[in-house]
């Protein structure tokens, strides 16, 4: 029987705020356990939350940038469980009131030649709770907690169940990342966990409606393990289906190691929280004003970007694409090309010089040695005709161990590109002088044979020849293809 699999994903994002969203604890990652707290964190009696403003314009903007509605009247809820990283014994949320609502994204991936828009549900603020730390030694048989992350603010995107392969919930996740990026809300770090993601799974014979018993996956810290476990647990269900049994909805865990899921627990119901409205935090208003002001500050998105890519400047997809997949490799070639004036040449050097380092030493690209400008003016001296694209690769290597301008180390090094018709005629004569079988191969026809005159005459001015002057001056001294002229 063909199955169609029915994704949702459930995105929690840490908000890159200096304080916690209830305290004034600071919101920083890393660092001896239980030194990022305040009494609040740890539940202590008569400690009271107050709500960090900056989360509320963050979370604003994070939706804006989503194409959201934002719930002008909000409020926050408790969500009652019992865990030991959870100091109150319930956790400060959003239920029947979320800030943002709707909204989505165009997503594409390889194998898929149209846009496909993923249409969200829902956005909601939350915190987070702490961490327990368990030991490896089976003879210690005690956890800890650490409730250093207890109090993070956070963000919850929860997508509606509309994505169809692992490879369309990693395109989704790669482009929601991105953008949030580029409002500069979150780093988005997985591995920090500032960007952690539920799937939801299930599956369904193809042409029936409705929805099969859905598992939750949890524990997914890459985009490669959410791909791993949804194809992992596609087949799962598909084998439970083939041999006739029926499972409960549940939440299992993804095991990188056994590169399975494995359960963990029946999957709780919106009940069984037993929301209520938070009696300590007042409701929220949130005025057009305040949402109008956001908007403004808002940047060119990386998909209005690229379109602009490809329709002001001429740029191919692929290259439009590569350049705006983050706001900073974006920003760097707009300013290269505000000094270079030739937006193909420029992007040629973003993407394949200035990337294959940046990826190689695996560094942001504005902790590059070698800054826009300087790249700009490089592009400026090609186009000028002042220096030869060979020559400029060996002006790059200097400028990757110095901060000299092009232009400095032209004149130092002396690199200039040969124009004197005279000098560069005497080197084309000893050129042609000393490769007389191309010579003979041009006066039979043989037209590859200039490659080899025009080689060697770049060699010998060591790249510094006009290209266009050289073919000129070497044509005129072989006379036509496969006639002899006496040179």
């Amino acid at each position: 029987m063909e199955y169609e699999v029915i994704i949702g994903l459930e995105v929690h994002v840490q908000l890159n705020t200096n304080s916690k969203i209830f305290s004034t604890a600071t919101n920083e990652f890393g660092g001896s356990p239980n030194t990022h707290i305040s009494t609040l964190c740890v539940a202590l009696p008569g400690t009271l939350p107050v709500l960090n403003e900056v989360v509320l314009e963050k979370a604003v903007r994070a939706g804006l940038a989503l194409g959201c509605d934002i719930t002008q009247f909000t409020k926050f809820d408790r969500k009652n469980y019992f865990y030991p990283d959870l100091p109150k014994g319930y956790q400060i949320s959003q239920f029947d009131k979320p800030y943002a609502t709707k909204g989505g994204l165009h997503v594409k991936w390889k194998g898929q030649p149209e846009e496909k828009f993923i249409p969200l549900t829902r956005i909601h603020m939350e915190e987070d709770a702490g961490k327990l730390i368990h030991s490896h030694d089976p003879s210690i048989h005690h956890s800890y907690v650490d409730y250093n992350r207890a109090g993070t603010p956070l963000i919850e995107i929860v997508s509606e169940p509309d994505m169809r392969s692992s490879e369309e919930a990693y395109a989704y996740l790669n482009e929601l990342k991105t953008i949030l990026r580029y409002v500069q809300v979150s780093d988005c770090n997985m591995e920090e966990g500032s960007l952690r993601c539920d799937a939801n799974v299930s599956i369904r014979p193809i042409g029936e409606k409705g929805f099969r018993t859905r598992v939750e996956i949890k524990n997914l810290n890459s985009f490669k393990a959410v791909k791993q476990a949804i194809d992992y647990e596609v087949e799962w269900q598909k084998d439970q289906y083939s041999r006739n049994q029926t499972f409960v909805q549940m939440t299992k865990l993804w095991d990188a190691t056994l590169l399975k899921t494995i359960p963990m627990r029946t999957k709780e119901m919106s009940h069984d929280y037993r929301y209520f409205p938070e009696p300590d935090l007042p409701a929220l208003e949130i005025s057009d004003q305040y949402i109008d002001d956001i908007r403004k500050t808002l940047p060119e998105l990386p998909r209005a970007k690229k379109e602009r890519y490809i329709r002001e400047f001429g740029l191919p997809e692929y290259d439009a694409e590569v350049l705006t997949s983050e706001r900073e490799i974006a920003e760097y070639f707009e300013k290269s090309l505000e000094i270079s004036k030739d937006a193909k040449k420029t992007s040629n050097w973003v993407k394949d010089e200035v990337l294959g380092i940046v990826n190689k030493e695996n560094i942001s690209i504005s902790e590059f040695s070698v800054g826009p400008d300087r790249i700009g003016k490089l592009v400026a001296l090609i186009n000028s005709g002042e220096i030869t694209g060979k020559i400029a690769k060996t002006i790059f290597e200097d400028m990757l161990t110095s901060t000299d301008s092009p232009e400095k180390i032209v004149e130092v090094k002396g690199l200039k590109v040969v124009r004197d018709d005279k000098a560069l005629e005497e080197i084309i004569v000893r050129v042609i002088a000393s490769q007389p079988e191309s010579v003979e191969a041009w006066n039979n026809g043989k037209d590859r044979a200039l490659g080899a005159i025009v080689g060697a005459v770049m060699k010998e001015t060591k790249g510094k020849a006009d290209p266009k002057l050289a073919n000129e001056l070497i044509l005129a001294k072989l006379g036509p293809l496969g006639e002899k002229k006496k040179v």
